[in-house]
């Protein structure tokens, strides 16, 4: 069936708003830590997380958006009614978990969503088990490293600093926290944006306006730049949950979380795995909490943020599979 570019181009700017949502709903991961310490004004860090999003393509290269366009459904099964349905399913379970202020991942949402549509076309031999794989290790692998780095950095700190004031202190570490935030944006730019740049790339390669899968860099500089505007207005209702609901922060716990989950991010882009920033944030901050005792973390609300880690793959494969079926009967 040939497409037509009017359609295509829809299609393109659909990924956009993807991306746009992305660093919307995502924007919580960036920010949280350095808001709820109160280091930066939520305008200021905003802006400040925006602009190492963006920047995060001079850094990264695009292994992760090869392994989104290749590795994990088959791309001679994708087609443009299949890309359409994914990006609407990601769309929706991201929509619904920003009004409920639940941080659950949107990179997850697209691989499910394009998972399920693809299920729904073909059926599940055009999935790729060892990419899946990869990536399902990475929900669990992903908050577990950075609760543990995390962890283990506010242990170090408290060796190093334990005789100077608190004050001293943090006052120091605001300062440092600057840096651990702008090298998480970093970090969440270039594993996030890759995704939607992979999923461009494979509607572009599966309708013929490429004739070798790869990456062009107007799209990556698009991705950046929708996921940077995205990040710039801030999902206000998540910042509240990461930071302020999980555990209680000050600023030497906000530079621990945000450095354990940058280095987590930077070792899981370096790899070509797309990871949950989401997931990772807030391992990393349960993390740094935990170091005050297991009562610092509020357990109820990790639990509901857990199931909703739980539910995202398969609640946004279903939406993207009744979509792809929908448009399927009409079209035919």
């Amino acid at each position: 069936m040939e497409f037509s570019t009017t359609f295509i181009v829809y299609l393109v700017g659909l990924a956009l708003v993807f991306d746009f949502l992305n660093g919307f709903h995502d924007a919580a991961n960036s920010i949280a830590t350095i808001v709820s310490t109160r280091v930066l004004r939520p305008q200021t860090a905003v802006a400040w997380a925006a602009f190492f999003n963006f920047i995060a393509f001079a850094v990264f290269g695009v292994a992760v958006a090869k392994m989104i366009g290749k590795g994990v459904v088959d791309p001679d099964v994708i087609d443009p009614f299949i890309i359409q349905a994914t990006l609407v399913g990601a769309i929706v379970w991201n929509i619904l978990t920003w009004y409920y202020g639940l941080p659950s991942s949107s990179s997850h949402a697209l691989i499910g969503a394009l998972a399920g549509a693809s299920v729904a076309k073909a059926g599940v031999h055009c999935l790729h088990v060892d990419g899946l794989g990869k990536i399902v290790a990475s929900i669990v692998a992903s908050p577990v490293l950075g609760f543990i780095l995390a962890y283990i950095l506010m242990r170090l700190v408290i060796l190093i600093c334990f005789k100077f004031t608190a004050s001293k202190v943090n006052r120091s570490f605001r300062i440092l926290q600057l840096v651990s935030a702008a090298l998480y944006s970093l970090g969440h730019g270039g594993n996030d944006a890759q995704k939607t740049m992979g999923i461009i790339a494979v509607l572009l390669f599966s309708t013929g306006r490429m004739t070798e899968f790869d990456v062009p860099l107007w799209v990556v500089l698009c991705c950046h730049a929708a996921m940077g505007l995205g990040t710039l207005f801030g999902g206000w209702r998540i910042v509240k949950t990461m930071g302020m609901k999980i555990t209680k922060l000050k600023p030497v716990g906000g530079f621990c979380a945000e450095t354990g989950g940058a280095i987590t991010l930077f070792l899981a882009t370096g790899l070509g795995i797309p990871v949950s920033t989401t997931h990772t944030i807030t391992g990393s901050i349960m993390g740094a909490g935990a170091v005050n005792g297991v009562n610092a973390v509020r357990w109820g609300v990790a639990e509901r943020i857990v199931w909703a880690w739980i539910l995202t793959i398969p609640a946004s494969a279903f939406v993207s599979g009744t979509f792809w079926y929908i448009t399927h009967l009409f079209f035919k």
